[in-house]
């Protein structure tokens, strides 16, 4: 049954030619955000969001979390744009926008995957800062997108899929297991020949197929090895995929550990247990924004 599911997530991935339907306005901005930042104009990309209601509604919420370093209190797209910057709200948008990806008819709770998502996002721009890495931004976005596969396995077979999670959370183990055993494929591979076919950017590429297996990584190994680290940090505590995973780590003895510390040899004196301590307050923050922003018409 296995290599049959296989078989025939595999035909589905070689049709899949864009991404799967979307509210009409989330397309549309999703391209106009992929420009570089300097060419991204206030009023398009108010315009953009605020044709629709509820992406209009997600944006703010976002913009209001202190996880997006803003203070006061924001009551408008535009003003979210001149308070926070249009490099945060690039990344506030794109978040929102990717909120919506999940199938109307998910199998599950969604929920736990953005609430996953979007906190090993901010968790790695939180880490990238504190082990100098050369650009926390990044960080965010392929924080967001590690799990695109997981996204994409939920729209190429959601029961099988859902199969995996159950399997997963109520064995407490990792969710990568359940899926090569039910599926025989696994959420990197799955998000690795999507991003290939689609032209996705080649460093987020590489995180998406290997923050499982970063030595296997060809590329941006760094990078990989961040997101490795906190994705691994997040499925220890409240925003792993809804459940905690039943193992003990060691993140000094981690490859993906060896793999930053070349590139940021900060990391020899980094306080994981200090870290590990001050994420728990942020990653409960992340789940109730995650719950305030993700509601369904």
């Amino acid at each position: 049954m296995t290599s049959l599911n296989r078989e025939l997530i595999l035909k589905k991935l070689a049709k899949a030619d864009r991404l799967p339907s979307l509210p009409a306005v989330v397309g549309p901005l999703l391209q106009y955000l992929r420009q570089p930042i300097d060419s991204l104009q206030i009023n398009e990309v108010t315009r953009l969001i605020s044709q629709d209601e509820s992406l209009t509604a997600q944006c703010l919420h976002l913009a209001n979390s202190p996880l997006f370093g803003f203070r006061g209190t924001v009551e408008t797209v535009r003003g979210a744009v001149l308070n926070l910057g249009m490099r945060r709200m690039q990344e506030i948008a794109t978040s929102c926008c990717l909120i919506n990806l999940t199938p109307k008819d998910c199998p599950m709770d969604p929920t736990v995957l953005w609430e996953h998502a979007l906190g090993v996002a901010l968790a790695s721009r939180y880490f990238a800062r504190a082990v100098a890495f050369p650009d926390p931004d990044k960080a965010y976005l392929a924080g967001l997108l590690h799990d695109f596969g997981v996204v994409m396995s939920l729209w190429v077979a959601p029961k099988e899929f859902a199969q995996a999670f159950t399997q997963a959370t109520s064995g407490h183990i990792p969710l990568i297991e359940a899926e090569q055993e039910i599926l025989g494929i696994s959420h990197p591979e799955v998000g690795r020949l999507l991003g290939e076919k689609w032209h996705m950017p080649p460093d987020l590429v590489q995180v998406i197929a290997f923050h499982h297996d970063v030595e296997k990584a060809t590329a941006h190994r760094a990078l990989v090895a961040l997101i490795a680290l906190v994705d691994l940090l997040c499925r220890m505590s409240a925003v792993g995929y809804g459940y905690p995973e039943d193992r003990q780590v060691d993140f000094c003895q981690e490859p993906a550990f060896r793999v930053l510390l070349a590139e940021c040899p900060t990391l020899t004196m980094f306080d994981w247990e200090r870290f590990t301590f001050e994420m728990e307050a942020y990653l409960v923050e992340v789940q109730r924004l995650v719950n305030l922003v993700y509601r369904r018409s």
